[in-house]
């Protein structure tokens, strides 16, 4: 049987093993439909999303504004190569150039995604140090951009890498955060650098105040290009439309997941004249992106993001989930901006902790033992905030009672 008129979730799950690459390990439910902040599984179950499709879905699901510009534009033109524009492609270039405030001789790139946003990002770099001994890029220790072989390449995580080599080089990676480390890594030899305003990956690790005022300065002197990552922090996540302020703070700024609201959709910034000089016509390409579809749906994401109020209600609702989170039991850290948020629990059940938050009808993410993360839509209301933080101490003790014995233990 094909379509939606279908067997039971075992069935779709057998099927799913069957049929794709197990490169997700077994999906957690089979999700039927989605409205809001609420998904339904194809047994009738309700969950509260708060992950949003990792940071993506910053309108929610099925919002009427995106499925109104997403069907409007299929019903008028649904694809063209990049031989020719159109106007949602236009319209949209402009508009990320004012939120992002681009400085005179900016540009845009469109992609179909953050890790096709970073392989620009790193063609850039690599023109840049063309003809010269400016070949290294320097990324940092917990920094995740990318599955493909360049992004892959910047990424940190040896387990993600190491399978995959030779990645393209040279690359260094440093410490997250050190300016020190920084100052001394970047040289005459450095084409580029790349860093996060804040590591979703690792937990939802913050940049110190005055770090990238620093790393500017740093590459400037040294003439090497800075390469701000806003795949997760942009687009509103963080209560602003860029952790990092502005797009004059940098070389080339990428931006993807909430950008299309859910609709595949990435782009790379250059920043002023001279990065935008970079690249000329036939140095690099894409068959999709900047598609019409894309494009529309992406504008009709910021439009909204604005006319709702999402960046004042983002910065709002964060801080106060925040606070509330830092109040409970066993919780001993809590990090984040806007709804990009992280806690860190006093045992290692942070798996255990997605599962029984999943029982309970909530959907959180692990990133690290100890460490939940929340990336909710932007739209998410106050009183659903609270359906969770009142849910959530039952959740950790539901989770933590098969450590108990382990930490008895281990205090023994």
């Amino acid at each position: 049987m094909s379509g939606n008129t279908v067997d039971a979730p075992t069935a779709w799950s057998e099927r799913y093993r069957s049929s794709l690459l197990g490169v997700f390990g077994t999906p957690q439910r089979v999700l039927a439909k989605g409205s809001g902040c609420t998904v339904w599984d194809a047994d009738g179950n309700k969950y509260l999303d708060l992950l949003g499709g990792i940071a993506v879905n910053a309108l929610g699901h099925a919002h009427p504004a995106l499925t109104r510009a997403v069907s409007e534009q299929m019903n008028t033109l649904g694809h063209v190569s990049n031989f020719f524009t159109s106007a949602p492609q236009i319209q949209l270039a402009e508009k990320l150039l004012e939120i992002s405030a681009a400085p005179a001789g900016s540009k845009v790139f469109f992609t179909n995604s953050g890790t096709e946003a970073t392989e620009a990002a790193f063609k850039l770099a690599r023109k840049h140090g063309h003809g010269t001994d400016r070949k290294r890029i320097i990324a940092m220790e917990g920094g995740f951009h990318g599955r493909t072989m360049g992004a892959l390449a910047l990424t940190a995580k040896e387990a993600y890498k190491t399978p995959f080599e030779p990645l393209p080089g040279p690359v260094s990676h440093i410490p997250f955060g050190d300016v020190q480390a920084l100052e001394a890594a970047v040289d005459e030899n450095v084409a580029a650098v790349i860093v996060e305003p804040i590591q979703g990956e690792a937990g939802v690790r913050e940049l110190p105040e005055g770090y990238l005022r620093a790393a500017r300065e740093i590459t400037a002197k040294a003439g090497a290009l800075l390469i701000i990552d806003e795949v997760q922090t942009g687009i509103g996540r963080t209560g602003s439309w860029m952790c990092s302020g502005s797009a004059a703070n940098a070389d080339a700024v990428i931006f993807a997941k909430g950008l299309g609201g859910g609709i595949p959709i990435g782009a790379l910034i250059t920043s002023g004249e001279g990065p935008s000089s970079l690249l000329s016509a036939g140095e690099h390409g894409t068959t999709f992106g900047g598609n019409p579809v894309a494009t529309a749906a992406a504008l009709a994401t910021l439009e909204t993001i604005e006319s709702e109020g999402l960046l004042e209600h983002t910065a709002y609702l964060g801080g106060y989930l925040r606070a509330e989170l830092a109040s409970l039991e066993h919780v001993v850290q809590v990090r984040g901006e806007g709804l990009l948020i992280a806690f860190d629990v006093d045992t290692p059940a942070a798996a255990a902790i997605v599962t029984a938050a999943l029982e309970a009808g909530f959907i959180v993410n692990a990133p690290g033992p100890s460490t939940i993360r929340l990336a909710p839509p932007l739209i998410l209301g106050k009183d659903q905030a609270d359906l969770f933080l009142t849910a959530l101490p039952n959740i950790i003790s539901t989770a933590l009672e098969p450590h108990a014995g382990t930490a008895a233990k281990e205090k023994q």
